[in-house]
């Protein structure tokens, strides 16, 4: 059976992919929420118009997942589907129950598919957002009188590593040199390597720019469009999180060598499908590239960069991190890159500026008032 086209009418005067991918999500939620109890209705609408899209899929991706360990794992309920799992049933669970099913089988539980078993083990970053999920989830049933008691007070708590600024991954910048050197020359790619790198490169070289000047998230490049740039004025839009519209200044460099990527590599709109043609970033197939493929290039040209298996090369987000951490060792204080990267607390931000410390510790250092004769 052949699968539909998706068709959506839009009225917005938001990109036809960004309102696309966000109904994809939103068809996603809803065909979740098919598979829970009813009595968790008004906790969807409460997602549905109190957090981000992106949050809600997570929060109901999480609540599926324990109501399928509640019938399949667990004597809690009697119900042989998630969807007819009770309102009654949820009343008599327990902050114990919670805690067992966090600590004893979250951490660690095995997947059947087909004649291989699946380990999957989770971390503590992990288990804390099923916790979180699950937090939210029984304080309003409880703020809506669906179940008797808070229980929630009654979790374990989930310690979390204290983030350590000196092991924020991310590159300096004589290996980002390295890497746009790499792009440019195609040295150390292998000879298949080369045969893409010939039809790319002008556009890796745009796509890695863009990520180390910007520190832009992975979901943002993917999703930029050529429309999405006015060179007349100097900018381009992006979409942040929570649907969030923002402008951004072009640079010299970012203006060029997209330019470049669109004027001498990127096929022409006669050859591309409607969907595709105000794509920026395309693959070699003519289709806007996936955030898997963004994904893998990054890491192809990182770990040449570094001069490490490509399996240990560095994401995009590791990219956002070395435009925070060089952004700030230039000068700038945390307050413009905290704006700039849109980070919603200050204290992420921090984590970059910490790598001054080194900086001022050799300012001092080299900085005696006293003879060497007074020390």
């Amino acid at each position: 059976m052949s699968k539909n086209k998706l068709s959506v009418h839009n009225k917005s005067d938001r990109p036809y992919n960004i309102v696309l991918k966000e109904n994809e999500i939103i068809e996603e939620c809803i065909k979740i929420e098919k598979q829970l109890p009813e009595f968790m209705n008004d906790f969807f609408l409460y997602l549905k118009n109190g957090v981000a899209l992106s949050t809600r899929l997570a929060y109901l991706e999480d609540i599926l997942f324990f109501c399928n360990y509640l019938v399949n794992e667990s004597n809690l309920t009697n119900a042989d589907s998630t969807r007819n799992i009770t309102a009654e049933e949820f009343n008599n669970i327990t902050a114990r129950d919670i805690n067992r099913f966090l600590g004893g089988y979250c951490s660690r539980y095995t997947i059947k598919d087909g004649d291989s078993i699946k380990v999957v083990v989770n971390e503590n970053r992990s288990l804390a957002r099923k916790k979180s999920t699950l937090s939210i989830l029984f304080k309003f049933l409880y703020r809506d009188e669906i179940i008797d008691s808070n229980i929630t007070d009654g979790f374990n708590p989930i310690r979390l590593p204290k983030p350590q600024p000196d092991a924020i991954k991310r590159l300096e910048i004589d290996e980002v040199a390295k890497m746009l050197d790499i792009i440019e020359t195609g040295e150390s790619l292998t000879d298949k390597e080369k045969t893409y790198w010939e039809k790319t490169k002008l556009r890796d070289k745009a796509i890695i720019i863009l990520f180390v000047t910007y520190g832009l998230r992975v979901s943002e490049l993917q999703q930029l469009n050529i429309s999405s740039f006015n060179f007349n004025r100097g900018d381009f839009k992006i979409y942040r999180k929570r649907g969030k519209e923002v402008l951004m200044p072009l640079n010299k460099t970012c203006e060029k060598v997209i330019k470049d990527y669109i004027y001498n590599e990127r096929p022409s709109i006669e050859v591309l499908d409607e969907e595709n043609k105000d794509a920026l970033f395309l693959s070699l197939q003519n289709k806007r590239m996936t955030v898997k493929a963004i994904h893998n290039m990054v890491k192809k040209y990182t770990a040449l960069a570094l001069g490490t298996t490509r399996d240990n090369g560095y994401s995009p987000h590791k990219l956002r991190a070395t435009a925070a951490t060089s952004l700030i060792q230039q000068g700038f204080s945390i307050y413009d890159v905290q704006n700039l990267l849109d980070h919603d607390n200050v204290t992420t931000t921090q984590l970059y500026a910490a790598h001054k410390k080194d900086v001022k510790r050799e300012i001092v250092k080299n900085f005696e008032w006293l003879d060497d004769e007074f020390k």
